[in-house]
């Protein structure tokens, strides 16, 4: 028999085989998600395919081909660079308050790239990894588990600190997330929720700076503050409301058409989708959304290594959190804390990581068979 006729399903060395292994029903949910979000970009530009619409949709095409390329990469070697991106992505963070660029107010550029973003990735892989070596017991509960709480802490007090508190509180409930994958006590579980539930007031008012302490309080009442503080929110609800069942139709959205609502093509785009779909739209964008996220975790749990099912989980977990912090923003049941709509909102860097945690899916999906090495459950 030839090696390849020994090589289990999901172990292809060929590359047309390993291609044939790929889940391309994931690839085709994500590109009708990012079609539309080209849609209602060229809708809010006035029916104009610049500036937005034309190079999301290049952006994608390009992020596409990163996602398969990616696929075909075996899960040791995505095991190997899992503690040498964390330290990279970690490094670039220290950088970022000494010689990081300033926009906006928020100082998050070093190098022409976001270091957060690439430790969204870096911290599943590294947590993936580190909980590949322990045993059910030691990740229940033990002295260890100070290791993986330092490893999302240091990150997201960093990020939190440029200020970027929608990317800190990604990172640190994609952490808490895959503590709880990796078999958390539920002792520990409940005690650490207890503990961020009573930390959130002193949190709120004496570590946020006074405008980011306002974005959060706002929420709650901008009706207050109808054009200052509160006038994001309150534009997206008018424009949602405004689209009632059906919508209003495509490129007839007068809330984004006549720019009253902010960030119409970015933080705000599910706003304008809203608008011009109405209620059924939105449910149907969200049902692509909920059916991505099940395939990545129908992926993740036929994964045969722990490190598998753990960052292919972990990815999926971040994309969610993506989804669900917007939307809620956007409908005013969250506080605006500039999280986008992925694949949807303008913009490559969300894109590219996005398409990042998918080519790991792939590569899960592809690779499931592949065996991990024994390890140890610490970074020495």
């Amino acid at each position: 028999m030839t090696s390849s006729a020994l090589t289990r399903p999901g172990q292809r060395e060929r590359l047309s085989e390993k291609l044939t292994e790929i889940d391309w029903r994931l690839a085709l949910v994500l590109t009708v998600i990012a079609g539309l979000g080209g849609m209602i970009l060229y809708s809010a530009a006035g029916n104009n395919w610049g500036p937005w619409a034309d190079k999301h949709l290049i952006r994608y095409g390009l992020c596409l081909l990163i996602m398969l390329g990616l696929s075909l990469i075996g899960l040791r070697i995505w095991f190997a660079a899992a503690y040498p991106a964390y330290a990279l992505a970690l490094f670039l963070l220290l950088l970022v308050p000494v010689i990081g660029h300033s926009s906006l107010g928020a100082k998050r550029w070093v190098f022409g790239i976001q270091p957060s973003e690439i430790m969204k990735v870096a911290l599943v892989l590294a947590l993936a990894r580190f909980y590949h070596g322990l045993t059910s017991r030691e990740a229940a509960m033990s002295w260890k588990l100070l290791i993986p709480v330092g490893l999302i802490g240091v990150p997201v007090l960093l990020v939190a600190h440029q200020p970027d508190l929608g990317t800190a509180i990604l990172l640190a409930v994609t952490g808490f997330g895959i503590m709880v994958l990796g078999g958390l006590s539920w002792r520990l579980m409940t005690s650490a929720v207890v503990l961020g539930g009573a930390a959130v007031a002193p949190f709120v008012m004496f570590v946020l700076k006074p405008y980011q302490r306002d974005r959060l309080l706002t929420f709650l009442h901008p009706e207050d503050d109808p054009s200052g503080l509160g006038y994001h929110i309150t534009q997206s609800k008018i424009a949602i409301g405004s689209g009632g069942l059906m919508g209003k139709g495509f490129g007839l959205g007068s809330q984004s058409q006549l720019n009253f609502l902010p960030e119409k093509q970015t933080d705000f785009v599910f706003s304008t989708f809203g608008e011009e779909f109405g209620l059924v739209g939105c449910v149907g964008l969200l049902v692509l959304y909920g059916l991505a996220i099940a395939i990545a975790l129908r992926i993740a749990s036929i994964s045969h290594s722990h490190f598998g099912r753990l960052s292919a989980a972990g990815v999926t977990i971040t994309f969610a959190l993506y989804v669900l912090v917007n939307a809620a923003m956007v409908m005013g049941l969250a506080p605006v804390v500039g999280v986008p709509m992925p694949l949807m909102s303008y913009g490559g860097t969300v894109m590219v990581t996005v398409m990042v945690c998918f080519g790991l899916v792939e590569a899960v999906r592809v690779h499931r068979y592949e065996e991990m090495p024994s390890g140890r459950g610490s970074l020495l």
